[in-house]
């Protein structure tokens, strides 16, 4: 039997998202909301762009990863209980163009996420070409662990001058990417409530978290994959007593900040990122294999 076998596989098909957590190359768990597909031989299949290569980078170099299946948002079930899945990851260092392979993932892509389809039209190739040019991961699952869904307190958390507060406080719960005693990741949902120094935050009991580096992540995505935003707090996780405290450094946004202005700003932004990993490796920006892509969309319309 699979590892997987012992999770609720239906209700791991349905998330949208997970949270996906990669070790740094100085040991800090980093965290990002992303799609993953199930395989049939009980590994999971997830992407990253060329401009966010920086998930691929620390694969490379230490393969432990994690990931949370925790926010229910688009799935359609009311109350869906969390999972947690341990393993190891791989990623070449092949470009993929097309959906080659992949096949599945990307349908998946294209049904929940209906605005992504537009991407493949004429206006929009020279614009979003970077998004297609994809690195390719496998998670091989060697723990799974069930929880209840969390349930964040009804009261807000007092105003703070922590780093990042003010955008913790945007949402009722947040994840906590911490490591082991191993230095393997480990992933939990909590409620981060500012203290005199950090972020005070419970850890479910079957979560193995251990002193050191940290982060928390935050971020939201409406029923169809839209409107995204996310925001990583990085910092360090101590105990204190019987209870932990995140004390925070700083604050990263990927996507910015949720201004009108943001978009442009992040298209330039990877754009350069993948001229950058393509430089780095001394090759020019491949095609994309749009008629490929093109067709998966038109499947999927058919249906």
């Amino acid at each position: 039997m699979a590892v997987l076998d012992s999770a609720p596989l239906d209700v791991l098909d349905a998330y949208r998202t997970c949270e996906f957590v990669t070790l740094g190359k100085d040991g800090t768990p980093l965290v990002w909301p992303t799609a993953v597909r199930r395989r049939p031989d009980g590994t999971l299949l997830l992407s990253t762009s060329l401009a966010f290569a920086q998930k691929a980078l620390n694969i490379r170099r230490d393969g432990r990863v994690a990931l949370l299946f925790s926010d229910p948002t688009g799935s359609g079930l009311a109350s869906a209980p969390e999972v947690f899945v341990g393993g190891r990851a791989e990623c070449p260092d092949e470009i993929m163009t097309g959906p080659q392979g992949a096949e599945d993932y990307w349908r998946m892509l294209f049904v929940r996420q209906p605005h992504s389809r537009a991407y493949v039209s004429l206006p929009m190739r020279r614009m979003m070409a970077w998004y297609y040019l994809r690195l390719l991961i496998t998670v091989t699952p060697e723990q799974v662990v069930v929880r209840e869904q969390f349930v964040p307190p009804v009261t807000p958390p007092a105003p703070s001058g922590l780093p990042g507060a003010d955008r913790l406080a945007r949402h009722t719960s947040a994840v906590l990417a911490a490591r082991d005693v191993s230095g393997a990741p480990v992933l939990a949902r909590t409620r981060p409530v500012p203290a005199d120094d950090g972020f005070a935050v419970t850890v479910p009991a079957d979560c193995a978290a251990a002193p050191g580096p940290a982060s928390l992540l935050v971020h939201r995505h409406d029923e169809k994959l839209n409107n995204m935003h996310n925001a990583l707090v990085r910092g360090e996780l101590r105990r204190t007593g019987d209870s932990w405290l995140l004390v925070p450094e700083r604050v990263v946004e990927p996507m910015g900040t949720g201004r009108p202005t943001d978009a442009f700003k992040v298209l330039r932004s990877t754009k350069r990122a993948t001229a950058r990993y393509l430089e780095r490796r001394g090759l020019s920006q491949p095609p994309v294999q749009w008629a490929e892509f093109k067709a998966l969309v038109a499947e999927v319309k058919a249906r």
